[in-house]
């Protein structure tokens, strides 16, 4: 059965858990405001969902975690000293103040410029907490919400959103050209200023002491807008990214509620995700603690609902170089066609969802998502607010996932598989 055959005024039905949508989402940006992850007002507001989905759900549980949410852009700021340090003796040596010290400095700017790299590759490619010792720890919790079938569980579909919101990203309130300039430029100065340590060490004519003191300069200059990329005394109010995900979580299940449907065999959750903003560490957490049960279980993560022509399915993750699970993908895929909307395949183009976090950890997962990649002017700025929300992007959203549980629960990953075969034309 699809769901728009579940109940005869499914249209409005349908408008209904889209306006729900909407009001949750106005009500926690007016009453709680912004969430940055581990702090007293994500708490607040897992609170709130735990409470609100106590008479829709089953069970709602309230699943603790400890982590240190500022180390993963902390990253940022760390490499801007440290490449500054690198710089400063970098030019000293090739300046001619250093004398007989020119190598030992060199070895040491090299092996700061060295650092630095590994810090960018680990906490922001790979998502690895690196530099979790270094900064305070918090506590942050993710809430699951659960709708049991009528007969024994066999298998399981669980829809995920995070709660928290993000500190600003100073350079996006200029645009997403100005962004890419900005990080492009700093990315580009760390790796040139490596190949300048290297240089150094070789014996070039006289001459190219100048031309690389020139070029150290200047790549040590492109660095220095890395320090204010974060604006830490502000953090947005995450309307789109990602109240929308939490609140079309949980419209999957106030629907089922409303109108009274159980599957046999199929449970259906909602979680609020924690601290996604800080690395995922709420994904994290739920994967380890998920990982090793044994029913079928697929995930399936909305992260911005907001721009109806960008809608897709996420398949590729963490600047596409996780590969999300090809059965939950064409699943999605399909109940989006269900939906009657034939959605692309798509990857995230700077930084990750949850969902690569749960595939990393050995979970079914794949993203629903609908953000202009370019990125969107109000994504981790203060514009992301409860005035710019979209009802059509919010409404097809829910209809793709109301859509995809009723195809799983028919058929579980068989049409996944079916269709993740025919995607990659065996």
């Amino acid at each position: 059965m699809l769901a728009r055959e579940s109940n005869a005024n499914y249209p409005s039905r349908r408008r209904e858990m889209a306006n729900f949508a909407v009001r949750e989402i106005k009500r926690v940006c007016k009453e709680i405001g912004p969430r940055a992850s581990g702090e007293e007002a994500e708490r607040r507001a897992q609170a709130y969902i735990a409470e609100s989905m106590k008479p829709i759900a089953d069970r709602v549980e309230v699943e603790d975690f400890e982590l240190h949410p500022k180390a993963f852009l902390g990253w940022v700021l760390t490499d801007v000293v440290l490449m500054l340090l690198s710089g400063v003796l970098l030019c000293v040596s090739l300046s001619g103040a250093a004398g007989g010290a020119r190598t030992a400095l060199l070895a040491v700017a090299t092996a700061l410029t060295v650092l630095s790299i590994v810090f960018l590759v680990c906490e922001f490619l790979l998502y690895k907490p690196l530099l979790d010792p270094l900064f305070p720890k918090r506590r942050s919790c993710n809430v699951v919400c659960t709708r049991a079938p009528e007969q024994e569980v066999r298998r399981r579909i669980v829809f995920c959103g995070h709660i928290d919101s993000a500190y600003e990203w100073t350079y996006l309130r200029a645009g997403g050209k100005v962004f890419a300039a900005v990080v492009g430029l700093a990315f580009g100065a760390v790796f040139v200023q490596l190949v300048l340590d290297i240089l150094a060490f070789l014996p070039l004519p006289g001459a190219a002491d100048t031309v690389l003191l020139v070029l150290a300069v200047l790549s040590t200059l492109l660095v220095l807008p890395g320090a204010f990329f974060v604006n830490w005394k502000v953090t947005v109010p995450g309307a789109n990214d990602n109240l929308t995900g939490v609140f079309a979580s949980m419209a999957v299940l106030r629907f089922l509620a409303a109108n009274n449907i159980r599957f046999a065999h199929t449970e259906v959750a909602a979680v609020s995700m924690g601290c996604e903003e800080a690395g995922l560490r709420g994904a994290k957490a739920f994967a380890k603690k998920h990982g090793d049960d044994p029913v079928e279980t697929v995930y399936i993560v909305i992260d911005t609902l907001r721009d109806y022509d960008y809608m897709g399915v996420y398949n590729k993750d963490m600047t596409g170089l996780v590969q999300l699970d090809a059965q939950a993908a064409a699943l999605l895929k399909a109940g989006a066609k269900n939906a009657e909307h034939d959605l692309p395949f798509a990857k995230v183009f700077f930084g990750a969802s949850d969902a690569a976090a749960l595939a990393q950890g050995g979970l079914k997962a794949a993203t629903l998502a609908a953000m202009d990649p370019t990125p969107a002017r109000y994504y981790h700025t203060r514009g992301d607010t409860a005035d710019n929300l979209d009802l059509k992007t919010l409404e097809a959203g829910i209809d793709v996932l109301l859509e995809t549980a009723f195809l799983y629960d028919a058929e579980g990953l068989a049409h996944g598989a079916a269709e993740a075969k025919n995607d990659k034309g065996e």
